[in-house]
């Protein structure tokens, strides 16, 4: 401790900052704490949820766009419109399912764009690579199927084929698939009734 240099007496200032509330498991700072802090201009915060769900994010995007460049488009897009977006996340704990529906819609949006590309023959189409989607470890009924399904889902229109990607491959119930897409309950089961 320095001294002031009055009487001998020692001096002390001490800076107490608030420390951001932590997950239950102790890991770190909540969602809440996170998206908080983003909206306060904290760059460290936009980091951390970054870190957090870069692979659930990077995951979802090659579920909807696999084997293609647009991938890495899409997994930027969603997070750069996701954290200049924040104010209008209504829970900030509810961060990770508002960022996959951004990655649905996000990836919907450079399907129909591809598509319309290669209308105007302005783009060559990219068959999906079965060694990038399927694991060497899958077992070969689980392989096969997914081989077949996306072999067939790349001729399907944007919104049947993220229906089916989220219900099917990724097995999300369908409530849970309609908030991705943010559409209703019924919407999802159409779109996925018609991709089958």
């Amino acid at each position: 401790l320095p001294l002031d240099g009055v009487g001998g007496r020692a001096t002390c200032t001490v800076v107490v900052k608030p420390q951001p509330a932590t997950t239950r498991s102790g890991a770190g700072p909540t969602d809440a704490a996170l998206v908080i802090a983003c909206r306060a201009g904290e760059a460290w915060a936009q980091e951390a949820l970054f870190r957090r769900y870069v692979r659930l994010v990077v995951g979802l995007a090659h579920r909807l766009v696999p084997g293609d460049a647009d991938t890495d488009e899409v997994v930027q897009d969603a997070f750069v419109y996701a954290l200049n977006r924040l104010e209008t996340l209504d829970n900030p704990q509810a961060f990770a399912s508002w960022i996959s529906s951004i990655v649905v819609r996000t990836a919907s949006k450079h399907l129909r764009k591809r598509r319309l590309l290669k209308r105007l023959g302005l783009r060559d189409p990219t068959p999906i690579d079965p060694g990038q989607i399927v694991a060497s470890h899958a077992p070969p009924d689980v392989a096969a199927e997914l081989r077949a399904l996306y072999g067939a889902i790349t001729r399907l229109p944007a919104a049947q084929r993220g229906a089916l990607i989220l219900l099917r491959v990724a097995g999300m119930e369908i409530a849970a698939g309609a908030a991705h897409m943010g559409r209703s309950v019924p919407s999802v089961k159409r779109r996925h009734e018609a991709a089958r």
